[in-house]
């Protein structure tokens, strides 16, 4: 048995990796709400070690929300099973449709375009959406992407599509470029994020302002999420990678 989980290891590394997270700092694009982080030394080389001190929000970089972040009496971070974070990735992508239609949304009717061209998405998978919108970063004004009038306008799911992928297709977890699960439109007229909470009413987690997704195949890859285990947490920045086939 151990000899087949070392051989295991040495194949999973003998594949091409691709990360999937932003590295952050207090200039970053953060969601409008939070401040900007505070990265302070604490101390340097000349007391002996180098340390800092870190100050942002859970939700900051890529992080991963726990289903505390929205729902009441549900799990927080460290209530997460660890075999949670290690999924099969499914990547969407919408990248040409976000480019011409900054407000583009997922439907149902995309995600059985793409089963009839990849296959059914099997029970358990991590499903990402790829929007391109994460080579906006570091420019946070280019993330929010605001109108004349101060609306932002930013590409999503929709509630209907993420029924279906979770109720139909029994998914695991979603993972997108953006700040929220829902489109900025779909936030404007409905005065909530009626598809974050929806995601996170499945007792399950989601990963937020993932990148790289360009470089990962539609279907065959898995994804592995590395979190801080922080007691009592409802998100934390998240190291997210992807394992190509």
């Amino acid at each position: 048995m151990t000899n087949e989980l070392l051989k295991a290891v040495q194949l999973i590394k003998e594949k091409e990796w691709v990360d999937l997270t932003h590295a952050f700092d207090p200039e970053s694009p953060h969601f409008s709400a939070f401040e900007a982080a505070k990265f302070e030394t604490l101390f340097d080389h000349d007391d002996g070690f180098f340390a800092q001190r870190f100050t942002f929000p859970g939700q900051y970089g890529t992080h991963l929300d726990a289903p505390i972040h929205f729902v009441r009496n549900t799990r927080y971070l460290d209530e997460l099973d660890l075999k949670e974070f290690v999924l099969p990735l499914i990547v969407i992508d919408k990248s040409r449709e976000a480019a011409e239609n900054h407000d583009y949304t997922l439907t149902v009717e995309d995600v059985v375009a793409f089963e009839a061209e990849y296959g059914e998405i099997e029970p358990g998978s991590f499903v990402a959406l790829r929007t391109d919108w994460s080579k906006r970063w570091p420019d946070q004004e280019a993330f929010d992407n605001k109108d004349a009038d101060g609306n932002n306008h930013a590409p999503g799911w929709s509630l209907e599509a993420l029924q279906f992928l979770y109720e139909e297709r029994k998914i695991k977890a979603v993972g997108h470029e953006t700040f929220d699960t829902d489109a900025a439109i779909d936030f404007q007229k409905n005065g909530s994020l009626l598809a974050e909470y929806y995601v996170l009413d499945q007792d399950t987690y989601q990963v937020e302002l993932l990148t790289n997704l360009d470089k990962v195949p539609a279907t065959g890859s898995i994804i592995i999420n590395i979190v801080p285990k922080a007691k009592k947490a409802s998100g934390f920045p998240v190291r997210s990678f992807a394992i190509l086939p």
